[in-house]
């Protein structure tokens, strides 16, 4: 069976790293997938990515680097992606992910005018959701862990938006059948997500946030890993074809 691609943007800080693992590490955890099933790339490290006829699904993780900077592994990373999606590849973009994907298929992507969100949050999902195939089966409003300077501030042509909240009006979208972003992230559990909210005190408190506040008001949800079970579920169908 093909392997399940993850396409790594980047890594957390070092002490986030050291106690907690890496990005990808936090996607299989959620999945309950052995590494021997997937195939990591480093592309933030300048690792080449493969055929996507050779994979059946990637995952784009998030990172501490944002898209508008530009970087050229990450404009790479969206040529393939151009590729990769018209032939039919499911795809699940995850915070940069979720960006980078909206960018390579002409969305706009930018600093959130509300600023930084950070924490649990509450999220809608929209009419388009219902009949989803990755969402369709989750109820109408999804707790979530969210941490993110930047969105999606224009949608690309055709993509079918699929959820929001009062600060991020883009949370979830959908190009063709099989291509999701999501903004918030389906990996993080309540433990991580109050280790990364420690981790940035100092600059939550600078931009007027309450670290300690967010932190008490962290709790855990099972919807991301609903969200990534199910993503895996799509590929392994389309791993079968």
């Amino acid at each position: 069976m093909r392997p399940l691609l993850i396409i790594k943007a980047g890594e957390p800080n070092e002490t986030i790293t050291r106690r907690h693992g890496s990005f990808e590490d936090w996607i299989l955890a959620r999945m309950t997938l052995p590494r021997e099933g997937v195939q990591i790339v480093d592309v933030f490290r300048d690792a080449r990515l493969p055929d996507p006829a050779s994979v059946s699904g990637a995952i784009v993780t998030g990172s501490l680097a944002m898209v508008t900077e530009c970087h050229p592994w990450a404009e790479a990373t969206a040529a393939w992606l151009r590729t990769a999606i018209p032939a039919g590849l499911p795809v699940l973009g995850i915070c940069f992910g979720h960006q980078l994907l909206a960018h390579a298929f002409g969305g706009r992507v930018g600093d959130n005018p509300r600023g930084r969100e950070i924490g649990t949050v509450q999220v809608r999902l929209l009419g388009a959701a219902r009949e989803d195939a990755l969402f369709g089966a989750l109820p109408g409003e999804l707790t979530v862990q969210v941490t993110h300077l930047q969105s999606v501030l224009t949608l690309p042509p055709g993509a079918v938006r699929l959820a929001e909240n009062g600060h991020e009006p883009n949370h979830a979208f959908r190009i063709g059948p099989r291509a999701w972003g999501v903004q918030f992230h389906p990996e993080i559990t309540h433990t991580i997500m109050r280790a990364l909210i420690g981790e940035q005190h100092a600059a939550l408190a600078t931009e007027g946030l309450d670290p300690n506040v967010l932190k008490r008001t962290v709790r855990s949800s099972a919807v991301g890993r609903r969200i990534l079970e199910r993503f895996t579920e799509i590929a392994r169908k389309e791993a079968a074809t």
